[in-house]
């Protein structure tokens, strides 16, 4: 079975951010099941790492522009996968210790300066601790840290392959 090619591997990427982006969309809407600040802010990663993929899918870069996006890819699924592990800790702390609950995305951007209400946002708080779906074991964040660490692992593919010979 043949590698695939660098547009392949972007296009697979834009598949799997916009898979994920599918299953929140039917979590939120069909299973009811409300983001949270930090499940918000990882569903943006997620869908930046799907633009940069796409952008290389569409621009076929070679050499140095195929890291460029790569590298892209790389940058947002790390964050992404940072927030995903604040959310996890925050989910594995005991009842006493969880940050109390803030308001909603909605009311923090109206009433807040712009600074503090993404500071409130990328922190997190007691919304962001509740446990409300599993499967296997892990939580809706410890999945979407297995899906950017997988968003990583190709990120480094394409940024470390060596160009095709033509």
């Amino acid at each position: 079975m043949p590698i695939p090619s660098s547009r392949q591997t972007f296009a697979l990427i834009t598949l799997g951010c916009v898979g994920l982006m599918l299953v929140g969309l039917y979590m939120q809407y069909v299973m009811k099941m409300i983001p949270c600040a930090l499940c918000i802010t990882q569903r943006i990663f997620i869908i930046s790492v799907g633009v940069s993929a796409l952008l290389g899918f569409l621009h076929n870069p070679t050499g140095y522009g195929q890291k460029i996006y790569a590298g892209l890819c790389i940058i947002f699924a790390v964050i992404g996968g940072s927030f995903s592990s604040r959310q996890i800790y925050l989910q594995s702390l005991p009842a006493d210790q969880v940050p109390a609950c803030g308001p909603d995305i909605a009311y923090m951007f109206d009433n807040f300066p712009l600074a503090d209400a993404f500071s409130l946002l990328l922190r997190g708080d007691g919304n962001c601790a509740e446990v409300s779906w599993m499967f296997l074991g892990l939580t809706i964040p410890g999945w979407t840290l297995v899906a950017f660490v997988g968003l990583t692992g190709f990120g480094l593919w394409q940024f470390f392959r060596l160009p095709r010979a033509i």
